[in-house]
């Protein structure tokens, strides 16, 4: 798997990512880190004790990766969750389930993609 087939499993903007970082040597870099990141593990158990600070505060890290790295479809769900807990309010089970859904379409594509290299 390349890096280019890595995006277009996760939903991602490969052009976009590659015309802000210039090398995909970086991207592959930032991109093989995602899957580590304690954000989302600390997003979850944020808003399963119900402190709606921390999630948003997980939920507004894991933005910033997705927005950086070109996840856009991870990006799309995770901005809206990031909108409703900075209003203080509790995501729908939708929404929650949506997010879910794009970060392990994007963690499996990464992982995918690690292991490929390391072929």
């Amino acid at each position: 798997m390349t890096l280019q087939e890595c995006y277009a499993a996760l939903g991602g903007d490969y052009a976009d990512v590659m015309a802000r970082l210039r090398s995909e040597r970086l991207v592959q870099k930032f991109v093989l880190k995602f899957a580590d990141d304690p954000s989302y593990a600390l997003l979850r158990q944020s808003l399963a004790d119900g402190n709606g600070d921390e999630a948003f505060r997980a939920a507004h890290t894991i933005k910033g990766m997705c927005a950086n790295l070109g996840f856009s479809a991870l990006l799309a769900s995770d901005s809206e969750l990031t909108e409703i807990l900075r209003a203080g309010q509790t995501p729908d089970e939708t929404l929650l389930a949506r997010v879910e859904a794009d970060y392990t379409r994007t963690v499996d594509a990464v992982r995918a993609f690690a292991a490929a290299q390391a072929q």
